[in-house]
């Protein structure tokens, strides 16, 4: 998903976070976000990143104590 949660209100981006912690259990969640608080709820973050020299970058963060 693409920023799906980009122009939701406070209260309708609960909502939707809700229903990510419900998909997690059985899914998994590919979700593209500038959104803190969608990425409070990830088990793991990834970025891309252009370094110096023009060459993109991934990195990873792990979150959470069971993953």
């Amino acid at each position: 998903m693409d920023e799906v949660e980009a122009a939701l209100d406070d209260t309708n981006l609960g909502r939707l976070i809700t229903i990510f912690e419900e998909l997690r259990e059985s899914s998994q969640l590919i979700v593209i976000t500038h959104q803190k608080r969608t990425m409070e709820v990830a088990d793991a973050l990834y970025g891309v990143t252009m370094r110096g020299d023009g060459v993109s970058t991934v990195i990873s963060q792990r979150l959470g104590a069971d993953v």
